[in-house]
C-alpha cells in the first residue's frame, strides 16, 4: 500500500470514529479553557501565577512553594501546591477567591476557540443537553458564555471550581454532578477536552471522550495519555453534526 492510500484510509478511519463519537452523543460535557475558548489569551496566566505567588509572600509565606512552583507559569499548579500542604485551610480559600477574581479579569479578552460558538449552538439546536465541567470558577464560565449570548445553551448545567480542590479534574467530580442533573447515563454523553486531565476524568466517569488539540504539543499529550478520537480544529465536528441534522 502507499503511503497516500495509508493516509487516506487513516483520515476515512478518523472520520468514521469522530462520527460515532458525534452520532452516539445525547449529552455533551465541555471542557471551558481550551474547547470554548482561550480564557488568558489577553490576560497572561503567567501573570496571574506570579499574582497568587507575590500574595503568598506578602503574607510571610514565600517558603511554602518550591522554586519551580513559584515560578511555574499556570496559577493552578499554585493553588495546588498550597492546598496539598494545607487542605481546607482558609488559606486555600482566599487563594482560590484571588484566582477566580483573576479569572474574570480575563473574560473580556478570552479569545473564543474557533467554530465553538456555532457547534454549541447547532448541537444545542438538534437536541442535545449540554453541561461544562471544568477547573475554572463556575462564575467565569458563566460571565463569558453570557458575553457571547450562548449562557441559554448551559445554564443551569455548568459545574466549576469549587473549594474542595480535589474535586477538580482528574477526580470526576464535575463530570458526575453534570451527568446526574442531565439524568445521563456515561455512554450517551461525551467528553470534549483538551487536556490529558480531562481524558482521565472522561475514563473515571465512563464517559466517551474527544479530544481537540489546537496545535501538535497539545495532540502529542492527548495521544500519550491514551486519546483515540482527536480534532485539531472544531470544524469538522460541526460540519459532521450539520450532516446529520
Amino acid at each position: 500500500m502507499t503511503s497516500d492510500a495509508v493516509q487516506t484510509e487513516s483520515v476515512a478511519t478518523a472520520t468514521e470514529n469522530l462520527r460515532e463519537v458525534i452520532t452516539r452523543a445525547r449529552f455533551v460535557l465541555f471542557d471551558f479553557d481550551g474547547p470554548i475558548c482561550r480564557l488568558f489569551a489577553g490576560h497572561a496566566a503567567e501573570d496571574v501565577a506570579k499574582d497568587l505567588v507575590e500574595w503568598l509572600e506578602r503574607q510571610g509565606l514565600r517558603g511554602l512553594l518550591t522554586e519551580e512552583e513559584r515560578f511555574h507559569p499556570d496559577p493552578m499548579v499554585v493553588l495546588h501546591a498550597v492546598h496539598r500542604r494545607h487542605p481546607h485551610s482558609d488559606l486555600v480559600t482566599e487563594l482560590e477567591a484571588r484566582l477566580t477574581q483573576q479569572e474574570l479579569k480575563a473574560v473580556p479578552s478570552a479569545m473564543p476557540t474557533a467554530f465553538a460558538d456555532p457547534l454549541i449552538r447547532t448541537w444545542s439546536a438538534v437536541g442535545a443537553r449540554l453541561a461544562i465541567a471544568t477547573n475554572n470558577s463556575a462564575r467565569t464560565v458563566v460571565s463569558y458564555l453570557a458575553s457571547r449570548d450562548l449562557a441559554e445553551c448551559f445554564v443551569p448545567n455548568i459545574y466549576g471550581r469549587t473549594q474542595e480542590l480535589h474535586h477538580l479534574k482528574p477526580d470526576p467530580h464535575c463530570l458526575n454532578r453534570a451527568l446526574n442533573a442531565l439524568g445521563a447515563a456515561p455512554s450517551s454523553a461525551v467528553m470534549i477536552g483538551d487536556a490529558p486531565s480531562d481524558l482521565q476524568a472522561a475514563q473515571r466517569a465512563g464517559v466517551p471522550f474527544l479530544g481537540y488539540a489546537r496545535n501538535e504539543d497539545k495532540e502529542k499529550l492527548l495521544r500519550k495519555a491514551g486519546a483515540d478520537v482527536i480534532v485539531r480544529s472544531l470544524e469538522p465536528v460541526l460540519r459532521e453534526l450539520r450532516g446529520q441534522a
